[in-house]
């Protein structure tokens, strides 16, 4: 049976596509079947692993709006077990046109049902917003929402709408949407103000915080301009190792 997460910050810039890319790329090489769901207009996991949107054909716009079954819009990427269900700039509209749908808020869960258990794990990169496209990747959820939490100023500012909105989804949608783990990200060991709001995020989160922490690197900022995951890009790295161990943890929570 697959493991079907949602990645879902409503912030910008907390990490949350380089999270979803970068353990995809690690649970994948760690022999599990993946799938990356690309919910975010902007396309970014997309272009994170070198398919440009002028290459799309089918995309997540095709699965929601033209009910395209997501078998014919899933591409191989140049990783083996990692496959991609990509968005292009069109989705932009999506969250519009699903208004006056029947189902509006399910679409994703059922387009996804003929596919899902092809798979081990299936990785749904959510947009910086609470709309109909977030809220469809968590009402397909299974197994929980994983939070990217960058350690900065004001890293919990907003999570309290996020959190509203999972409980909203899970009272009238979803009754098995949970938050799976919070992931810290962007850390930097020479702050004090980083690990401040560690220990801010593991107050705030007791029971759920992952242990591994990503440090911030140059490389792990530099890899979505090739194409290219970590892994790929600088395997060698900090940041490299965090998004291995970060694969390893999740599978054994799963596991225990």
């Amino acid at each position: 049976m697959s493991r079907i997460y949602a990645l879902a910050n409503q912030k910008g810039g907390v990490g949350k596509t380089t999270t979803a890319v970068n353990l995809g790329a690690y649970l994948a090489a760690l022999g599990n079947r993946v799938l990356l769901v690309d919910v975010d207009p902007q396309a970014n996991a997309t272009s994170h692993l070198g398919i440009q949107h002028q290459q799309v054909t089918q995309s997540v716009y095709s699965v929601l709006l033209d009910s395209v079954p997501a078998e014919r819009a899933i591409r191989l990427t140049s990783q083996v077990h990692l496959d991609l269900l990509p968005s292009t700039r069109n989705l932009a509209g999506a969250e519009v046109e699903l208004v006056g749908l029947d189902q509006r808020e399910h679409r994703l869960r059922c387009a996804l049902e003929p596919v899902r258990d092809r798979y081990d794990y299936v990785l749904m990169d959510c947009p910086p917003s609470l709309g109909l496209l977030t809220v469809n990747a968590l009402t397909a959820v299974r197994d929980g929402v994983i939070i990217p939490v960058q350690c900065e100023y004001l890293a919990l500012e907003g999570l309290g709408h996020l959190l509203k909105t999972i409980y909203m989804v899970r009272d009238s949608l979803n009754p098995r949407l949970a938050i799976a783990g919070v992931v810290l990200t962007m850390f930097d060991a020479r702050t004090n103000l980083s690990r401040q709001v560690v220990e801010e995020v593991r107050r705030y989160f007791p029971a759920h915080v992952f242990e591994t922490v990503v440090p911030r690197t140059v490389r792990l900022g530099e890899a979505p301009s090739y194409g290219e995951t970590i892994m790929s890009y600088a395997p060698a790295t900090a940041g490299a190792a965090a998004y291995h161990a970060l694969a390893y943890e999740l599978m054994e929570r799963n596991e225990s």
